[in-house]
This record gives structure tokens, C-alpha cells and sequence, in this order.
């Protein structure tokens, strides 16, 4: 059996020529997240999300890419989940999409922001039955006492809703990354790996660079 310090894979899928991104780091977006599409991986939209505390603890989870336009990455969760809490208190945040698949990552950066209560509602109706139950029946982040706890409340929801009319409950709804930072990661074979890198400038044009890998 492999020792961890002996895994290791030599990419030689392709490459990423600033020619790639002639129409943005936007539209390059775009089109990556298309080709994983066409690639069939599995849940192409999920994205590490980090975020910080007011006293600079960093954490991480997977969160799913539910919207994206020019003005940014937009997800949605509980309000009052930790992740709630620290954007309500420090804004910054991060999301990485980990395409291991086509040898490729996507990392922005950014300041995020609540959406607005229409976007809310209108993504809230579309989601399973399922899963707007969840949101009423999952205090999330909090401590619970077993998942009978979190089953009986799911119970309970389902006869309270039997027509599946569920309303979006007051603390759940949708974040958007505006980012500022955009880097796109091409794995190349001998580790020497393409990245190239675009800042938002104060006038809304992008500055792009390429980094040593």
C-alpha cells in the first residue's frame, strides 16, 4: 500500500494560455464550468466556501452553486448557521471549486452579501419537498440531543404542511460572493502548472497575471 507521501499524479490533461481567456475571467468561468458539465462529474457546483470569525478562525465546508451572473457566486443556507454568523460579522469570504476530475481548480475571492428576499423566495419554491422541510426542521450548527431529534421535527413539519405549501422560514435564504479575485489552476505535467490569476481594478476591469506555479 501507497505511503501518503508517495501519492502523486503527473497532469498532462491540458493547458491554459492567457489566449483562453479572452472574454474574462467570467466567461472562462463559464465555459470550465460547461466542459465539467459535459465531463459528467459528479455535483460539478459544489464549492468549498471559507469564511472567518471577527477573531480570524477560519473554517470551511462544501456548498452548492445555485445562481451565478455578472455580479457574482450565489448559494443559500441558514442564516444562523456558523457560516451565517461569521459573514454577519466579517463579510470576506472564499470558495474553491476542486475539479480534480479535468485536473483543474477555481479559486475566488470576494466580499459577500445577502440577496435579496425575492431571489430568496423564488429559489425557496423550486427546491424538493424534502428539502424545504429541512430547513424549517434543521437548526443548523446547533447542538442536538440525536437525530430522533432532527426526524421528529421533520415528522412533525409533514403534518403541519400536508399540502406541501411550505413557506421559506425567516432565517434561511441566498448569499453572493461579489468577487474580487479570480484564479484559474490547469494542472501540467512536472508540477509546473498553469495559473493565471485576475484582480478587479477600481474602474470594474480586470487585471490579469500569471503566477508561478
Amino acid at each position: 500500500m501507497p505511503t501518503l507521501a508517495d501519492l502523486r499524479e503527473n497532469y498532462s490533461r491540458g493547458g491554459l494560455a492567457e489566449s483562453d481567456a479572452v472574454d474574462g475571467p467570467l466567461g472562462l468561468f463559464r465555459r470550465w464550468f460547461d466542459e465539467t458539465l459535459a465531463a459528467g462529474l459528479p455535483e460539478p457546483n459544489a464549492m468549498v466556501l471559507a469564511t472567518c470569525s471577527p477573531e480570524g478562525v477560519p473554517s470551511a465546508r462544501l456548498v452548492l452553486l445555485k445562481a451565478l451572473d455578472d455580479r457574482g457566486f450565489t448559494f443559500f443556507t441558514n442564516y444562523d448557521s456558523r457560516k451565517g454568523r461569521e459573514i454577519a460579522a466579517n463579510p470576506l469570504g472564499a470558495l474553491v471549486f476542486p475539479w480534480h476530475a479535468l485536473e483543474r481548480q477555481v479559486r475566488v475571492e470576494g466580499t459577500i452579501e445577502v440577496v435579496t428576499r425575492e431571489e430568496s423566495d423564488e429559489y425557496f419554491v423550486k427546491r424538493p419537498l424534502g428539502s424545504r422541510l429541512g430547513a424549517w426542521a434543521s437548526p443548523q450548527s446547533e447542538v442536538i440531543p440525536g437525530r430522533e431529534f432532527l426526524e421528529k421535527q421533520h415528522a412533525d413539519l409533514m403534518a403541519k404542511y400536508p399540502d406541501g405549501d411550505v413557506p421559506r422560514p425567516p432565517n434561511w435564504g441566498g448569499y453572493r460572493l461579489l468577487p474580487r479575485v479570480l484564479e484559474f489552476w490547469q494542472g501540467r505535467p512536472s508540477r509546473l502548472h498553469d495559473r493565471l490569476c485576475f484582480s478587479r481594478q477600481a474602474d470594474g476591469s480586470w487585471q490579469r497575471e500569471r503566477l508561478s506555479p
